[in-house]
């Protein structure tokens, strides 16, 4: 029983709960969904619509070397290369490009038709025309804003703000303003339609205006590797959106235009400039070589020259292997040289004396051995001292090799470097004549072929430069894609506003729910306790309506105590074995849940069927009881001579005193019931309530009553309720609607469980009329209530 809470409740869930707890909230919902289709409406009223203008343009691919510096490919100068959509869509929407629109439509300045709620720009043709008489550079840096009143078609009002008068100003004068001197004149095209208006002149940095547009213009590509591009803009103004995308587009043509332009005269220029120098070193070259030939009268000395060029290539070999083994033997003296110790030596490193690779090897070998042997021994040992002899003399007799093939292959190098100085010389002597002349030819020929390929490359430039084309094709120009409206979305808004209107509630009454861990009804507490009887529950009270009912009482609370009652007489007669069972207890968790409210009228409730009553007030420690029965409707029977402080604690401790004495008969409300009060507070509670006159009381009381009531404490604040439980017939435990939680259930049932509590139901007391029997009021036409139209 520790999880009743939480096993109980999502056992008893079904859907049909689910959908309960949302539909009695129904006013909620449709007040939402009103509010919500209010603030839709307003928003869609009063907000600025924004239209989209849309333009497709075909990125053309340069297969044409169109690019000045394309001509020189072929030297693979420069690498032409073909156009790029992802690169024309950062090209397009490029700041460069933004400005020069700006610039070119004025969209820096707006003139704004003010209206009664929303304002609108006069884009097209507007009624006046500014004219600044600053410089650009200050306007195109500045942000301010005016007012104007067209009055009449000579003068109108002007002022700096809003809040200040209009002062009349004659068109065409000078007016004074945060940017100096500004000259308005009247467009009369259409300025008779204007008149009597209020307009707004609004200046806007020229750095703010390119952003937003460069924000705003949505450059795509429909299909990836796609050479269409879409340029759509949205806009309060159509036409204004339409003569953006158009002269972007223009814009972007004109600058690759002129950028091909730029490039084609420049490439032309160093072509002929090329073209001017070439052909000067051309001539110069034919020159040389007709004065060397004839001034040192050269014929065919080919055959000579082979022969030399043969020689020299067998020395030059020679003499680099000879270098190669000096380098190698040098390398390896210098290696034996430094050795202190005993280590490996390379061998086979190319040597071509065959001893000393044999005596390399035999070093090594004994080098190992030498080493294999100090790892069980020392180097005092006969054997490694006779190895370190013979090591020694091998080592002597590879420095001595060494050292003669060191001296022998140096004068050997010496030798064919001498040899080969003399064969260059003859070389260079015999054919000096020959190479001078293939030096001139091969000048010749180079400065001969670049001339007549810039010749070539100069007509090709000419005729790829004259049809210089754009870098695009236009397909469709701006148009707008519909007349209506892109936002606001009229569909789209209200059918998120009815979503909103109900997922508000909805949220609200589902995190309410996820939240709540309150008992709510009978049917709550039915799902939480099955094995447990509900007796029933009581409504809500106001602050003026009775608080006990009377004998024919036929309000919303008498009929749900009579229901209570209905239920414990079933019980009373359901488990009469021994005596009358007629004891019943009415106790809480913790005080204010209404366990007192309950014994007091359910008494009432006993009694006006005509039988004997007694309400025992059991609770000593913070006694209730006799707040209810001091009104003026409440009569003691007999007089007033009898003390009300005389109660049950005065019983407990006296034994002189019987129970007639500390017996009230009351007349409330026509119903005639006894009443024992608590009396006193006493200082041991606990204690008074363990002695044997409890008990003799509670017998004697059920054997004189039809139905004993007694108002017990608390059960989870002290333990007096405990104490005497083993005298009731019956415990009720009450509980408060959004006031006791779902887990401090878990302590009554834990008790009954442990044999505690006999007889135990609960009553829920406190529920709202919309929440009784079972989701709605009981529906006999008693005691109804009119709510207000505000009340739900």
């Amino acid at each position: 029983m520790s999880n009743i809470s939480d096993n109980n409740l999502s056992n008893n869930f079904t859907l049909k709960d689910m959908l309960h707890t949302y539909t009695r909230q129904w006013k909620w919902f449709v007040l939402s969904i009103v509010l919500a289709f209010t603030f839709a409406y307003l928003y869609i009223r009063y907000s600025v619509p924004q239209y989209e203008a849309e333009a497709k343009i075909q990125i053309l691919e340069d297969k044409s070397n169109g690019s000045g510096l394309d001509v020189f490919q072929d030297l693979e100068l420069f690498s032409g290369t073909e156009n790029k959509v992802e690169d024309e869509i950062q090209i397009i929407k490029s700041r460069s490009n933004i400005i020069e629109v700006v610039k070119k439509l004025g969209l820096s300045v707006k003139v704004v038709l003010l209206g009664n709620i929303k304002n609108s720009e006069l884009y097209n043709n507007p009624p006046v025309i500014i004219n600044f008489i600053a410089s650009d550079s200050l306007v195109n840096t500045s942000r301010t804003e005016f007012f104007l009143e067209l009055s009449s078609e000579t003068t109108f009002g002007f002022a700096e703000s809003m809040g200040e008068p209009f002062k009349v100003v004659s068109y065409g004068k000078n007016i004074s303003t945060a940017l100096g001197d500004v000259v308005i004149t009247p467009n009369m095209g259409n300025y008779m339609e204007y008149l009597g208006e209020r307009i707004k002149i609004v200046v806007i940095p020229l750095e703010d205006a390119v952003l937003e547009y460069q924000r705003n213009i949505i450059v795509s590509s429909p299909d990836k590797g796609s050479n269409i591009l879409s340029i759509s803009l949205q806009d309060p103004v159509q036409k204004k959106a339409k003569d953006i995308i158009n002269a972007l587009v223009d814009t972007y043509n004109n600058n690759a235009i002129a950028d091909r332009k730029a490039i084609a005269d420049k490439t032309s220029e160093f072509i002929n400039d090329r073209i001017t120098d070439i052909y000067s070193d051309l001539s110069e070259e034919d020159q040389n070589e007709e004065d060397y030939k004839s001034g040192r009268g050269i014929t065919d000395i080919a055959s000579q020259a082979n022969v030399n060029l043969t020689v020299s290539a067998s020395s030059q070999q020679e003499l680099q292997n000879a270098s190669l083994q000096l380098d190698i033997a040098s390398s390896m003296k210098d290696l034996v040289d430094s050795q202190e110790g005993y280590d490996v030596l390379p061998s086979n490193v190319g040597l071509s004396d065959p001893s000393i690779a044999s005596t390399t090897a035999k070093y090594n070998e004994l080098v190992a051995e030498r080493n294999r042997l100090l790892k069980s021994s020392n180097e005092k040992n006969p054997i490694i001292v006779n190895l370190d002899q013979q090591l020694e003399g091998l080592k002597r007799s590879m420095k001595s090799s060494l050292g003669s093939m060191t001296n022998n292959l140096g004068l050997q190098v010496n030798s064919l470097s001498s040899q080969l100085s003399q064969v260059n010389s003859r070389l260079y002597a015999a054919p000096k004549n020959q190479r001078a002349l293939r030096d001139i030819g091969r000048k010749q020929q180079t400065t001969e072929s670049l001339y007549l390929y810039l010749l070539q490359k100069r007509e090709e430039s000419q005729i790829t430069f004259a049809s210089a084309t754009p870098k695009s094709k236009v397909i469709d120009r701006a148009y707008a894609s519909s007349r209506l409206p892109v936002s606001p979305k009229k569909p789209i808004i209200f059918l998120a506003s009815l979503i909103l209107g109900l997922l508000i509630p909805f949220s609200v009454i589902y995190a309410n729910d996820l939240l709540d861990n309150k008992v709510h009804s009978k049917t709550t507490l039915e799902k939480l306790i099955r094995d447990i009887p509900v007796l029933g529950e009581l409504p809500k009270l106001g602050k003026k309506e009775a608080k006990l009912v009377g004998k024919d009482d036929r309000s919303i609370l008498a009929e749900s105590l009579r229901i209570i009652r209905t239920n414990i007489d079933y019980m009373m007669k359901s488990k009469r074995k021994d005596g009358k069972g007629n004891l019943i207890y009415i106790t809480s968790s913790v005080p204010g849940e209404g366990k007192t409210f309950l014994s007091s009228n359910l008494s009432m409730i006993f009694a006006s069927t005509n039988k004997k009553v007694l309400l025992i007030g059991a609770d000593i420690r913070n006694p209730k009881l006799y707040n209810f029965f001091k009104s003026k409707n409440v009569d003691e029977l007999g007089g007033s001579s009898r003390n009300r402080d005389t109660g049950l604690t005065e019983y407990l401790y006296d034994k002189d005193l019987n129970v007639k004495e500390i017996t009230h008969s009351m007349l409330v409300h026509n119903n005639t019931i006894d009443v024992i009060y608590s009396g006193k507070i006493p200082p041991n509670p606990a204690e008074l309530l363990m002695s044997s006159r409890m008990k003799e009381l509670l017998e004697e009381v059920s054997e004189k009553y039809d139905y004993v009531v007694v108002d017990t404490a608390p059960l989870m604040v002290v333990t007096d309720t405990l104490l005497i439980t083993e005298y009731a017939d019956h415990i009720i435990y009450v509980t408060k609607a959004g006031v006791t939680e779902k887990k401090v259930l878990d302590f009554p049932a834990k008790l009954k469980k442990e044999g505690k509590l006999k007889g135990l139901s609960f009553v829920v007391n406190n529920v709202k009329v919309s929440n009784l029997g079972y989701g709605g009021s009981y529906g006999y036409g008693y005691g109804k209530s009119h709510k207000k139209w505000w009340q739900f």
